[in-house]
């Protein structure tokens, strides 16, 4: 049977080969891994090289052609008809979880969010995103794509970009270039600071980047004038641990101020 790539799923199948090859075997030390996961598994360009794993592979997919091409083709393998955002990592009895896939492009950015989600469950995860998203997940402090994406990502797992597909690897052709990249969590198991806070400054700041921090916080912190060395830097200049200072520093105010109320 034809499956027929749907617009509205953001589905593009990739039919080379050999990029499908190279992405499977950008996993790495599958034999710590409980679950892989496959995300968006399409007609299965991925999903072949997985068919010996019968007891710890899982292919989420919601289009129905697909979960029936993949029924006739690779009978042997588990589909779970669900959005995977909407799926509780904690609910998989093996783990770590792996995460690999030719992403939907319309969730890709929400994916890696899920992964963030659930960072002490996800060990790993290779992904073919728009070269954009790829680029901005692994963009170091100073670049113009470094983001809140960037430092969420960056703050639990070890970021790599592995290498760049054309347009023509795939059915129907993209209108962009795409990335594939590889997260590795790492030793982090507590940040140091109010992880909450955290997460509240990095995506507040940089929804106002333009701005120097001491303007984008004062809805957390209040218009209290304040001297701190990266309150004058804008936020693209902030590492993953400056972010954390940040955060303690903000939180240390808060207290102070509460207190004296």
């Amino acid at each position: 049977m034809r499956v027929k790539p749907k617009k509205y799923l953001g589905q593009h199948f990739l039919k080379d080969e050999n990029i499908s090859l190279e992405i499977v075997s950008s996993l790495r030390d599958l034999d710590k891994t409980g679950t892989v996961l496959e995300i968006g598994p399409g007609t299965g360009a991925l999903t072949k090289y997985f068919i010996d794993r019968k007891n710890n592979f899982l292919a989420f997919e919601v289009d129905e052609e697909s979960i029936e091409f993949l029924a006739i083709n690779y009978p042997s393998v588990k589909v779970i008809k669900q959005d995977i955002l909407d799926y509780n990592f904690n609910l998989f009895k093996l783990r770590p979880v792996t995460i690999i896939g030719n992403f939907p492009y319309n969730i890709s950015s929400q994916i890696l969010f899920k992964a963030i989600d659930f960072r002490f469950e996800v060990n790993q995860l290779v992904g073919m995103f728009q070269k954009e998203v790829a680029e901005r997940v692994v963009s170091p402090p100073g670049s113009k794509k470094y983001g809140i994406l960037s430092v969420l990502i960056q703050a639990y797992f070890n970021t790599e970009y592995l290498f760049t597909v054309d347009e023509d690897a795939f059915i129907p052709p993209p209108k962009v270039k795409s990335g594939v990249i590889r997260l590795i969590r790492n030793d982090v198991k507590e940040l140091g600071c109010d992880e909450k806070l955290f997460f509240k400054i990095v995506k507040t700041t940089f929804n106002q980047r333009r701005k120097m921090i001491r303007n984008s916080i004062k809805n957390i912190i209040g218009k209290l004038e304040l001297d701190h060395e990266f309150l004058t830097k804008r936020p693209e200049q902030l590492t993953v641990d400056n972010f954390i200072s940040l955060t303690n520093f903000t939180e240390s105010i808060i207290k102070t101020s509460n207190s004296n109320q």
